[in-house]
């Protein structure tokens, strides 16, 4: 009888060695990642939505190939206890991670962001090179996607790029970011900025939101000192009324340094003002197809709240200051101009 007792004794150790080694060897296999990756692991981006559900994320990471088993996934979130736990953002995952690796990147945050600032007054192929430069996506993939048809009607812009609503803003992007969420995430920040500068902007018609977003644009590249944006504004929006050309030197700088891709000009020429392009409001009254660059918030806040002024023209009085004479006469501008002429003639 012992004999047979400890025989039983030993097949049950058996079985419950076996059983734990299949247990373990599961839990390894479930928890390794689903492929090998030979050579470059570009990775997978995954964008985990505010207030996304535990089970809609690991359904996702298992579409993407980044783990073997969705229900593992959650069940071991439970065990660790971070079910609810992880924070929304976007994630650069490599398939070589494990499940406990990815966990711990999700709930930690650890987003392999790098630090990249926007001027205001930028356009679009000044922030993809800039983009480039980074190593955050190439500056072809980047203009293409601000160029993107669909993404262009998703924000519902009447005009055929994204210039003039990506925010100049400082961002973090992590290395290899696809192009067309920067391009998004750019363009969700301009609005979320537009909502404080004007909360009534959604009843304005879309037509009328891309007017004020090209004047903008315009002022952005004419003014220096934040206090005078409001008075370029208002001079612009006279002359418009009037239907006179605006005559902003901005316009055939970005003729010159965006269409014809030359390098920019130190001057303005008597030639420059005969250039041949729906951008030349010298030539043309009323304002340009689209916006010539990124506006930010002093320059939107100028085109949306203009100052109420009976100015027709401004020109540059102090090269240091970046002030603007005003002028309600063409006489009078003409007398401002001589005098600006006239200081920078003689070095003053």
């Amino acid at each position: 009888m012992r004999s047979k007792a400890l025989k039983f004794i030993s097949i049950v150790f058996s079985i419950v060695i076996f059983l734990s080694l299949l247990g373990l060897f599961s839990l390894i296999y479930l928890n390794n990642p689903p492929s090998r990756v030979d050579g470059h692991d570009p990775g997978v981006v995954l964008k985990i939505r505010q207030g996304e559900s535990l089970s809609e994320i690991a359904k996702e990471l298992q579409r993407e190939n980044l783990i073997r088993s969705a229900l593992f996934f959650k069940l071991l979130c439970k065990v660790k206890g971070v079910d609810t736990k992880i924070k929304a953002g976007y994630y650069k995952i490599s398939r070589e991670k494990t499940n406990i690796d990815i966990i711990d990147i999700l709930t930690k945050g650890k987003q392999e962001e790098i630090k990249i600032t926007f001027p205001e007054g930028w356009t679009i192929s000044k922030i993809a090179r800039h983009l480039e430069s980074k190593g955050i996506t190439s500056a072809s993939d980047f203009k293409k996607a601000a160029h993107s048809k669909k993404l262009v009607e998703e924000f519902g812009i009447p005009g055929k790029s994204l210039e003039g609503f990506l925010y100049p803003d400082t961002y973090f992007f992590p290395k290899e970011f696809p192009a067309e969420l920067v391009a998004e995430i750019m363009v969700k920040n301009f609005f979320k900025h537009l909502k404080k500068i004007e909360p009534d902007y959604t009843k304005l018609t879309s037509r009328q939101l891309y007017q004020k977003i090209i004047l903008a644009s315009i002022v952005e590249r004419e003014y220096r000192i934040k206090e005078e944006a409001p008075i370029i504004a208002s001079v612009f929006y006279n002359r418009l009324r009037r239907n006179i050309g605006l005559e902003s030197c901005a316009t055939l700088e970005y003729i010159i340094t965006e269409i014809e891709g030359k390098k920019h000009p130190e001057y303005i020429t008597i030639e420059d003002k005969k250039l041949n392009s729906d951008y030349n409001t010298y030539k043309w009254a009323g304002l340009p197809p689209g916006p010539i660059s990124n506006p930010g918030k002093v320059a939107l806040d100028a085109a949306f709240h203009p100052a109420k002024t009976d100015y027709w023209y401004f020109v540059l009085e102090d090269r240091k200051t970046g002030k603007h004479y005003f002028s309600k006469s063409l006489e009078e501008h003409n007398r401002a101009k001589y005098t600006y002429l006239k200081s920078v003639s003689s070095g003053k």
